[in-house]
């Protein structure tokens, strides 16, 4: 069942006259920069007066302040602060930090999005106040229980009055346990609008490359920053020696959490064959990650936007959320040799593979995830005013 734009409004109580979303009764919850980078388009959507409670869960400076500064404006933006800590610790505060908030007057409808502790926060905060639950991004599944993202995101999944599943193999994955289908929505993934909205033009990624001496698919773009990955110092040697034996320059952004492992471990001699930098503004890295020859990750979120950037993408994890990619933009290996030799494939007929990932769909949508997400919350909240099925 769809809603008008008016029926959207009188249902959230919104009187604005911008686009068909509701403002006054949304509160999106969010904790990373990844989840303020998806979150965007659903701020814009749903309006300057949409509540935004950041949780600041891996507050960085160099982080946060550049991703905000590209943030669309929010008349309500909470910043709570929590910070990093041991996991248990660190989800009790940042419920506690959410309720006081949802407490005070935001709510209405509680957003979140992704996996993270702040999302688990978030829905668990929304079920305390009986506050309608809407998860973006949901279904996603590695089948690996060694991931706290992965407990994370099955159970704000079966807390969630709706399911937004970015693809059919997602929505499949909640139907298995027994998610029922009126409370799952196809809708395909922010990232998508997202990364359009702030892609550079041509011209002015050529600009940022000329800036580092780069050239078109003459490098490699890696972010390494996973626990998995960095926490173990014989781990991450591994990985930066793969990265400093590729026999393109390696264009390395520094995720704080990875530079401190580097630091404490005394690998800083590992980074000297790899052009590091400093965390990048989100449109600076699209630049760099869209001319690159080829990426090497363990994000998440770079392994949907190499699809939509049609960049191939060698993912370093043990498991994926992501496979929808595999075998076409991405192949996973695991830390070691595997590296140097998957990104040598990539490597063998650069312009030939750009040309045929050029015309291969990304499996995470049309950009279309925003609107077809609005369209869902407010079929949800007609069900839940319709006094026939509230009894």
């Amino acid at each position: 069942m769809s809603t008008t734009t008016a029926e959207f409004r009188e249902a959230t109580g919104s009187s604005s006259a911008g686009p068909p979303a509701a403002t006054g009764g949304i509160t999106l919850i969010c904790g990373t920069r990844p989840e303020l980078i998806k979150l965007a388009p659903l701020m814009r959507a749903f309006g300057d007066e949409c509540a935004v409670v950041y949780t600041g869960q891996h507050y960085d400076r160099s982080l946060y302040s550049r991703i905000r500064a590209d943030l669309p404006p929010s008349g309500r933006f909470h910043e709570l602060g929590v910070g990093a800590g041991r996991r248990g610790g660190q989800l009790g505060r940042t419920v506690s930090a959410v309720d006081e908030v949802l407490a005070a007057g935001s709510g209405g409808v509680v957003v979140v999005q992704g996996d993270t502790t702040s999302a688990l926060a978030g829905a668990l905060a929304a079920n305390a106040h009986d506050l309608p639950l809407v998860h973006v991004e949901a279904g996603l599944r590695s089948h690996d229980r060694a991931m706290p993202e992965e407990h994370n995101r099955v159970l704000i999944d079966h807390l969630a009055d709706l399911c937004c599943a970015p693809t059919e193999l997602n929505r499949r994955n909640l139907l298995a346990e027994n998610v029922p289908d009126d409370r799952i929505a196809l809708t395909g993934n922010t990232v998508v609008e997202a990364l359009r909205t702030a892609l550079p033009a041509a011209e002015d990624r050529r600009a940022v490359l000329a800036a580092r001496g780069l050239e078109r698919d003459r490098f490699v773009l890696a972010t390494i920053h996973r626990p998995e990955n960095v926490d173990d110092p014989r781990q991450l040697a591994v990985i930066l020696r793969e990265l400093g034996r590729l026999p393109l320059p390696v264009v390395f952004p520094l995720h704080p959490r990875t530079a401190k492992s580097v630091e404490e471990a005394g690998l800083r001699h590992l980074l000297d064959p790899l052009v590091e930098l400093e965390p990048q503004a989100y449109p600076a890295f699209l630049a760099l990650a869209a001319e690159a020859a080829v990426l090497v990750s363990d994000s998440g979120g770079i392994q949907e936007e190499a699809s939509v950037l049609k960049r191939p993408v060698v993912v370093v994890r043990r498991s994926t959320e992501r496979p929808e990619i595999a075998g076409t933009f991405g192949t996973r290996v695991l830390p070691g040799p595997g590296i140097g030799a998957e990104v040598a494939r990539w490597l063998d007929d650069v312009a030939g593979h750009r040309e045929r990932l050029r015309h291969l769909p990304s499996p995470y949508g049309d950009g279309s995830a925003s609107a077809r997400i609005v369209t869902a919350l407010g079929a949800l909240l007609d069900h839940r005013a319709d006094p026939a099925t509230t009894g």
